[in-house]
C-alpha cells in the first residue's frame, strides 16, 4: 500500500509540473496564464477612489481566468477623502492616492501597488480601468471640467500608449470618461442614457453619459443585468460595462457578472 501511494504521488507531481501554472483556473474562454494585465487604481472607496467591489470583482476574474496581474496607480495626493458614511468631505485629511489604492494589494513585490509613472506598456497585454469617483476626481478634472477635462498625465499616456499598439483597454463605470476624453470616436458603455427609476435600481450618473457623446464618443444603451451588460468595440479593442452606473441595493452579482464579462472580452482580444 505504500508503494503504491508513493508511485501515486509521483505520477502526479509529474504531470503537475508539466502543466502551467495556472492550469487549475481555465477560464471560460480558454487558458489565459500568459496574458498580463495591468490594472490602474484612483484611491480606495466609490465617493473618492476605486469602487470595492469593482476592483475586488476585477481581480477575482482575472485570477479565475488564470490571467496575471499587476497593479498600478498615479503618486499623487487626492482631490479630497469623503466620510463614506455622511457621503460629505473630511476637512483637513489629505491622502496619496497610491497609499488609499495599496489597500488593495496582499502581499509583497510584484503584488504590491505601483507607480502609475513606472509601467511599461510593452510588458503587458491589456489594461483595465476599475470604476469610482476617484476617475473624476484624482485621473482627471472631469468633476470640474465635465467634457473639457484634463487627464492625469501618465493616465493619457497609457491610455494612448495601448490603444497605438492595439492592446485592449477595459473600462467599468465611469472609466469611460477617461477614454473618451484621448481616444477619437470610440464606442462605449454607461448603461442607460436617463435615470430611470425602477424597482431595480436607478442612474443617477446619466450626465456622464451626455459628456462622452460630446467628447465625439459613440454610447451604447446596455443593461447590467441581462446577458449584454458589456459593449466591445471590436475595431478599437475597448471593452466597457456599466457597474455601478446602476444603482442597486441588493443586486451586487450583476455587478460581478458584468465585470466578469468585461475581463474574457479583454483576455479574448489581447489575443488578437
Amino acid at each position: 500500500m505504500l508503494a503504491t501511494r508513493t508511485l501515486l504521488s509521483k505520477q502526479t507531481l509529474t504531470v503537475l509540473s508539466r502543466q502551467p501554472a495556472c492550469f487549475v483556473h481555465q477560464g471560460d474562454h480558454g487558458n489565459w496564464g500568459n496574458t498580463k494585465v495591468a490594472l490602474v487604481f484612483s484611491g480606495c472607496g466609490w465617493w473618492d477612489g476605486t469602487d470595492v467591489h469593482e476592483g475586488v470583482y476585477t481581480m477575482y476574474h482575472l485570477s479565475r481566468n488564470g490571467a496575471r496581474f499587476r497593479m498600478f496607480a498615479p503618486n499623487q495626493q487626492q482631490m479630497h477623502v469623503i466620510d463614506h458614511m455622511k457621503k460629505q468631505p473630511l476637512s483637513g485629511d489629505n491622502r496619496n492616492v497610491m497609499m488609499e489604492s495599496a489597500r488593495f494589494s496582499h502581499g509583497q513585490g510584484k503584488r504590491q501597488m505601483q507607480d502609475l509613472s513606472t509601467l511599461d506598456v510593452s510588458k503587458f497585454d491589456a489594461v483595465i480601468f476599475p470604476g469610482g469617483h476617484g476617475i473624476i476626481k484624482n485621473l482627471s478634472s472631469f468633476m470640474k471640467d465635465g467634457k473639457d477635462c484634463k487627464l492625469h498625465n501618465d493616465v493619457e499616456r497609457v491610455l494612448k500608449e495601448f490603444h497605438r499598439s492595439r492592446k485592449p483597454i477595459g473600462l467599468a463605470s465611469m472609466a469611460p470618461v477617461l477614454a473618451c476624453r484621448v481616444l477619437p470616436s470610440i464606442e462605449v458603455t454607461m448603461g442607460y442614457e436617463r435615470d430611470e427609476n425602477t424597482r431595480w435600481g436607478n442612474w443617477p450618473q446619466t450626465n456622464m453619459v451626455e459628456a462622452v457623446k460630446g467628447m465625439g464618443a459613440r454610447h451604447v444603451v446596455r443593461e447590467p443585468y441581462i446577458s449584454f451588460e458589456t459593449y466591445v468595440d471590436e475595431k478599437n479593442k475597448v471593452v466597457s460595462t456599466p457597474s455601478f452606473m446602476w444603482e442597486t441595493d441588493y443586486h451586487y452579482h450583476y455587478i460581478s457578472d458584468g465585470i466578469g464579462n468585461m475581463v474574457k472580452h479583454v483576455l479574448r482580444l489581447s489575443t488578437k
